[in-house]
């Protein structure tokens, strides 16, 4: 075959891509193509924060892509429609494609296909390219997908993953018209104002963000990945969302950390590795069921409280409860915000104010750079037992919290600065405090002691 297309979706890497590797193997000569949707907001890159890690993405892409000796080709438009377009125009035979779980990629998929297929083209989807394990690969007798994590955990780890690949030497790129790199701008179509303390985008950067944490943390991370204040976790999040790196080699390294010997990794690169396979358990979930997205995945039938204040005071990071609004004010600041905190900061919003979950979830995806579909809807529905919980009806008591997992206060200091003069554990408790000490902070949008009453007499437990 003369040339094949590597359509760049959610794999925006060089290494260890089979997407890449396939089109080099199909063909002489590659065409390296990502389409800017046109339904850019269906795509979950519209959001500011996102657009600009994506620009970061494409653009290290393209810069490796040079170093290879090719280049990446950019279009604007339908996504199908410029596919098609590119692959006439360079008689390519072939478009190869990252599998997807959402119901817009299944959709984008079904449609490429059919298009390709008219035209005397063909589509390879490539599995376990954003996942470790493919979605469906494992899956329990007479059943389309596991509900329960600890059962698919057991069977994921069984799975041999296929072999990491070095990314390409060199790749020949057929003539074929390229519009310029996108902005974040030009991805949003306006100026929009981003977290200030985004993190820099591309392979190569969550490539250097790895290496450091796996010297500095991987051994660490059984033990320290609660610890609000100590920042422990890896933070490679957005990079497994754009796909900068590949699941498959971080939870092989992982492994091969796990098993260096005395003194090495061990257990911390094993409570990593089982971090990965959650992603990939609400892959495979969300693969099953597309519609759990936006919709209850097990329907509790819930009369959500309304209230516009109270939830406008969640998003604010004002809620009166120093844990839930140091990690909104986190969420505003980075574009990202520690899991313990986002767990924290869901429980309290769906079973203290008793708020509808896809309110936050909305929010989350608003802000987020790894803002993904999968991970971010169905961990808020684990939170707010409508998901895959076998304790649904578990509450995540903001104080016990707060003193389990910041006991000093630092990381409610860290971003909550009316009270950085509150020494001590009595930060989680303002309050208690004379109105002097509280420097301005607002009184609790729901009684201390009272936190799980709504939710409680919305389920009928009391």
């Amino acid at each position: 075959m003369d040339a094949a297309i590597a359509l760049f979706t959610a794999d925006l890497r060089l290494r260890d891509n089979p997407v890449l590797r396939g089109a080099v193997r199909a063909g002489r000569r590659v065409v390296p193509l990502f389409v800017v949707d046109e339904d850019l907001a269906a795509t979950g890159f519209a959001v500011p924060n996102r657009a600009a890690f994506l620009a970061d993405c494409l653009a290290d892409l393209d810069a490796g892509l040079r170093e290879r000796g090719g280049r990446l080709v950019v279009r604007r438009g339908d996504v199908v429609e410029e596919t098609c377009r590119v692959a006439a125009g360079t008689g390519a035979g072939e478009v190869h494609l990252a599998g997807g779980v959402s119901g817009f990629a299944l959709r984008r998929e079904e449609r490429l296909r059919t298009a390709l297929e008219a035209d005397g083209r063909g589509l390879r989807v490539h599995d376990a390219v954003i996942t470790a394990v493919a979605p469906g690969a494992v899956l329990p007798a007479g059943r389309d997908h596991f509900a329960v994590f600890t059962p698919y955990f057991r069977r994921w780890s069984a799975e041999a993953l296929r072999p990491v690949a070095d990314a390409p030497r060199a790749l020949r790129v057929p003539e074929v018209r390229s519009e310029p790199l996108p902005s974040a701008a030009a991805l949003t179509g306006r100026d929009a104002p981003l977290s200030p303390a985004l993190p820099e985008g591309g392979e190569r950067a969550g490539r250097r963000r790895f290496d450091a944490w796996r010297r500095g943390g991987l051994a660490r991370y059984a033990d320290r990945h609660d610890d609000l204040a100590g920042d422990a976790t890896s933070r490679l999040s957005p990079y497994l969302h754009f796909g900068c790196l590949s699941p498959v080699e971080l939870v092989t390294r992982a492994r091969a950390a796990a098993g260096g010997g005395a003194g090495g990794p061990g257990e911390g690169a094993e409570a990593f590795v089982r971090q990965l396979a959650w992603r990939d358990f609400h892959h495979q979930l969300l693969a099953a069921r597309p519609d759990a997205s936006w919709h209850d995945y097990r329907p509790r039938h819930d009369r959500w409280h309304e209230d516009a204040r109270e939830l406008a005071a969640w998003r604010e990071g004002r809620t009166g409860y120093p844990v839930v609004d140091a990690a909104m004010r986190q969420l505003a600041h980075e574009g990202w915000t520690h899991n313990r905190a986002r767990l924290l900061a869901a429980s309290f919003l769906t079973k203290s104010l008793y708020l509808d979950w896809r309110l936050g979830a909305r929010h989350f995806l608003d802000l987020l750079v790894d803002g993904d579909v999968a991970n971010n809807q169905l961990n808020w529905q684990w939170v707010a037992g409508t998901g895959s919980d076998t304790r649904p009806n578990r509450v995540l008591n903001p104080l016990t919290q707060a003193r389990r997992f910041d006991p000093r206060g630092e990381y409610v200091r860290r971003w909550v600065p009316e009270l950085r003069g509150v020494e001590g554990r009595a930060v989680h408790e303002p309050w208690r405090l004379p109105e002097r000490d509280r420097g301005g902070y607002p009184e609790p949008v729901v009684d201390p002691g009272e936190e799980a009453g709504r939710f409680r007499r919305g389920r009928g437990l009391v």
